[in-house]
């Protein structure tokens, strides 16, 4: 474990990002999938501010999460834990099912690990 500022000030920035979407954006692309493109970067960067492992791993982690919670929300889930009322919990955790959502999250991971590949090989070289 090892705190890094880049990562925190990444995931600082995205969670900003993210608010304001969520906040001002109600319906279409922006909020219904670029959110969900953001929503695992910023978790990324996140595990990256106090995990130093191996990206790839961390980055397979953060996507299998995400499909948990995708894939949750065909149950009732939110029930289950008494929040189907809650609307802060209906936003993080959504409630309904989307394969769009999956697409997105997948994307997203891609995204990460081939910005982390390059900047990987510009540190080294």
């Amino acid at each position: 474990m090892r705190f890094n500022k880049t990562y925190l000030v990444l995931t600082l920035i995205l969670l900003a990002f993210e608010i304001l979407i969520a906040t001002y954006i109600k319906t279409g692309f922006i909020r219904h999938t670029f959110g969900d493109f953001l929503c695992v970067i910023l978790l990324y960067c996140f595990f990256k501010t106090f995990i130093e492992g191996h990206h790839f791993k961390i980055a397979i982690s953060v996507l299998l999460i995400a499909f948990t919670v995708e894939f949750l929300q065909l149950t009732n889930y939110l029930e289950l834990l008494n929040l189907e009322n809650n609307h802060l919990a209906k936003v993080i955790l959504g409630s309904t099912f989307q394969f769009s959502d999956l697409v997105a999250y997948s994307l997203g991971i891609i995204t990460t690990i081939a910005i982390d590949f390059k900047i990987y090989k510009l540190w080294i070289s």
